[in-house]
């Protein structure tokens, strides 16, 4: 099992910064893959960015040069740096992480508001 703990959402203006942490503890040997989702009201849920192991990334066409994704492996922490950020940036963000027996694990969700 593997544990997700998410912190640093918030409320922003527009044109601001924000910082997410996402802290995976428990069988953390290995984990392949680790990203943000995010889903706004009445939508799906959608990929933000993710980071394998080897440190490839994948950035959702919306964000790219606003966002970058990275990861402390030795902390087993993914970091979420958001800029530049829009309203239509408002969600719920959510941590994933992919273990080495493909089994996904969410965080609980932090709200990212960004007002106008």
């Amino acid at each position: 099992q593997v544990q997700l703990v998410e912190s640093g959402g918030g409320l922003v203006q527009a044109g601001g910064s924000l910082r997410l942490s996402c802290a995976a503890s428990g069988r953390t040997f290995g984990l392949r893959l680790m990203g943000w989702y995010r889903q706004a009201p009445g939508k799906q849920r959608d990929l933000v960015a993710a980071i394998n192991s080897g440190g490839t990334i994948n950035y959702a066409d919306s964000v790219k040069g606003r966002f970058t994704i990275s990861r402390d492996n030795a902390k087993n922490t993914v970091y979420l740096q958001m800029n530049s950020l829009k309203p239509e940036d408002t969600a719920v963000y959510s941590c994933n992480v992919l273990d080495m027996y493909n089994v996904d694990y969410w965080g609980q969700g932090t709200q990212v508001t960004v007002s106008s």
